[in-house]
C-alpha cells in the first residue's frame, strides 16, 4: 500500500517530534522563557509507536525522530528498538543537539537508529551559548565525536545560517565536518513562532553560502538524496563528506515534498508552512482497538495536502507554532 496526496506525490518519510522539551532555548527555534506542554497533551509512546506502525503498513519508509531535544524523552531508546524492527521500514533515523550523545550514541545505534542529524551552530564556545541560550560547546563536540565512535551508518552536522550571529563561521564549520568525514547541511531559518526579533535581519540564503565555499573549496554538483529536501554538492578531495543546502525561501523545493509532520500533541502537519493539520491524538484516543477510522482520516486529509509553502523572508511571523512543537 502506499500514501498519496492530491497531488499525486507518494508520501514515504514521517517527520516526528516525540517532545516538546529540550536542554537547549535556541534562538531559531523557541523563545527563551518556554511554557511546555503538560503530560496529557502530549502522545504517549505507545500511541506513537501505534501511529508508526500504521504510517508504516501505508508505505511510509523512513522515520526521523525529531524534537525539542527527542534524547530528554524517557524511553525513547527503547522506542526506537521497537520502530527500527518494524517490517518494511527502511531506515529510522534522528535529529538531536547533541547534548546527551556522550551517553547515549552506543544504545542508539545499537537499537537501530541508522543516522544521526546533530545541531551545530558555532565553534566558538561564546557565540555557540549566545546561540542557544543554555547549551555548552565541549558537551556536543565530545557527543559528535561519541556518535562517531559508535558506528552509525552516516552522520550529519546541521547548521542554520544567521547573519549577525555564525555566518562568518561557514567555512570554519565545512572544515570542521570535511576533516572528521562528516556531512553538513546549511539551513536558511524557518519562519515559524514569535522569537523577540525581526527573523529578515538575519537571513542569509543559500546561495550566498554556496558563494562564501566555492571561493574556499572546488564544489561539485551532486544528485544524490538522502529522501528529505536537502540538495547536496560534492567537495573535490573529500569523498566521504556531502555538503547539503536547505532551502525553504531561497529554493523552493515543494513539488517534490514526501513527507508529513506529527507533532508533539499528535496533530499531522500536511505542511510545515501551514497551520491546517489532522487531530490524530484525538483519533487514537477514541478508537483505541481500531486502526481502520484512523486511517480512512489519514487518507481523506492528505487529498488536502497544500501544493507548497509561502514563507517570506521579512514581516509578520506566518506561523504562530515553535520549531520545538513542530518537530526540527
Amino acid at each position: 500500500m502506499s500514501l498519496q496526496d492530491g497531488l499525486g506525490r507518494r508520501i514515504e518519510y514521517l517527520r516526528l517530534s516525540v517532545t516538546d522539551r529540550c536542554d537547549f532555548r535556541c534562538v531559531y527555534c523557541m523563545a527563551e522563557d518556554m511554557t511546555f506542554l503538560p503530560r496529557a497533551q502530549i502522545l504517549s509512546l505507545e500511541e506513537i509507536e501505534r501511529l508508526v506502525r500504521l504510517f508504516v503498513s501505508l508505505g511510509v519508509r523512513k522515520i526521523r525522530l525529531t524534537g525539542g531535544e527527542p534524547l530528554v524523552r524517557r524511553g525513547i531508546v527503547d522506542l526506537c528498538a521497537r520502530i527500527s524492527a518494524l517490517p518494511g521500514l527502511r531506515e529510522l533515523v534522528m535529529t538531536s543537539n547533541g547534548s546527551q550523545l556522550v551517553k547515549m550514541a552506543e544504545p542508539l545505534a545499537a537499537a537501530g537508529v541508522k543516522r544521526l542529524n546533530i545541531s551545530l551552530d558555532s565553534l566558538d564556545a561564546e557565540r555557540f551559548k549566545a546561540i542557544t541560550r543554555t547549551g555548552e560547546l565541549q558537551q556536543v563536540l565530545d557527543g559528535i565525536q561519541a556518535a562517531r565512535a559508535a558506528g552509525f551508518e552516516r552522520i550529519k552536522l546541521n547548521t542554520v545560517v544567521l547573519k549577525g550571529r555564525n555566518h562568518d563561521e561557514v567555512p570554519a564549520l565545512t572544515d570542521y565536518a570535511l576533516s572528521r568525514g562528516l556531512d553538513i547541511t546549511f539551513i536558511e531559518e524557518m519562519p515559524l513562532g514569535e522569537v523577540g526579533r525581526e527573523r529578515g535581519e538575519a537571513y542569509c540564503s543559500s546561495d550566498e553560502v554556496r558563494a562564501m565555499l566555492g571561493e574556499r573549496y572546488r564544489l561539485l554538483d551532486s544528485t544524490e538524496s538522502s529522501g528529505g529536501p536537502a540538495r547536496y554538492l560534492r567537495v573535490e578531495g573529500y569523498p566521504d563528506s556531502r555538503i547539503g543546502f536547505i532551502s525553504p525561501h531561497s529554493h523552493n523545493f515543494c513539488d517534490t515534498c514526501n513527507r508529513v509532520r506529527l507533532t508533539t500533541e499528535g496533530r499531522l502537519l500536511l505542511c510545515l508552512g501551514h497551520e491546517n493539520a489532522l487531530d490524530m491524538r484525538r483519533l487514537l484516543r477514541q478508537h483505541p482497538g481500531d486502526d481502520a477510522p484512523v486511517r480512512e482520516a489519514l487518507e481523506r486529509a492528505l487529498l488536502y495536502k497544500p501544493a507548497r509553502h509561502e514563507f517570506s523572508v521579512g514581516g509578520e511571523v506566518q506561523v504562530l507554532r515553535f520549531m520545538n512543537a513542530t518537530g526540527g
